[in-house]
């Protein structure tokens, strides 16, 4: 028997905070009309779903450099333009808090409550040092092949 829902596939490449706040959009929307979603977070987009709070793990000298120059989860993004040293990204979310716009971490919680499948690229974990217990509880670790199984039986892939 065909699946009656539409499946959605998102490829979060960025970790810019205006760019996961479409991601997120998007995926809840869809979620919202009862669609399937497939998140795959790869390389700047892993930091989306890094834990907050410093995580202690062995690291080699590169690992460590890219885990401390990297933000550390959601609430941590810079904008992909107008940045200006953190000025964007905490007017942006003014922004949002004023207008009642959920903050990203509370857009994640939504999308995993409604089961979207947030999956963290194990290549691009690997290349940038993260472990598995660096990541956020809820998400799951695979490989391209993975999100390519998915996006094929999709109706719509973004990349974001």
């Amino acid at each position: 028997m065909e699946n009656s829902k539409n499946k959605k596939t998102i490829l979060v490449f960025s970790g810019d905070v205006d760019k996961a706040l479409a991601a997120f959009v998007i995926a809840n929307g869809a979620l919202a009309m009862d669609d399937e979603v497939t998140m795959f977070f790869a390389f700047w987009g892993l930091n989306i779903l890094r834990r907050p709070e410093k995580v202690k793990t062995k690291k080699s000298f590169m690992e460590a450099m890219f885990a401390w120059m990297m933000p550390r989860g959601a609430d941590k993004l810079g904008m992909s333009k107008m940045n200006f040293g953190g000025m964007g990204a905490w007017m942006m979310k003014l922004m949002m808090k004023q207008k009642k716009v959920d903050s990203i971490k509370g857009m994640i919680k939504t999308a995993q409550e409604a089961g979207a499948r947030m999956i963290v690229c194990t290549m691009s974990m690997d290349v940038m040092g993260f472990k598995e217990h660096e990541f956020i509880d809820g998400v799951e670790f695979a490989g391209v092949a993975t999100y390519l199984a998915e996006a094929s039986e999709a109706d719509v892939n973004l990349f974001i």
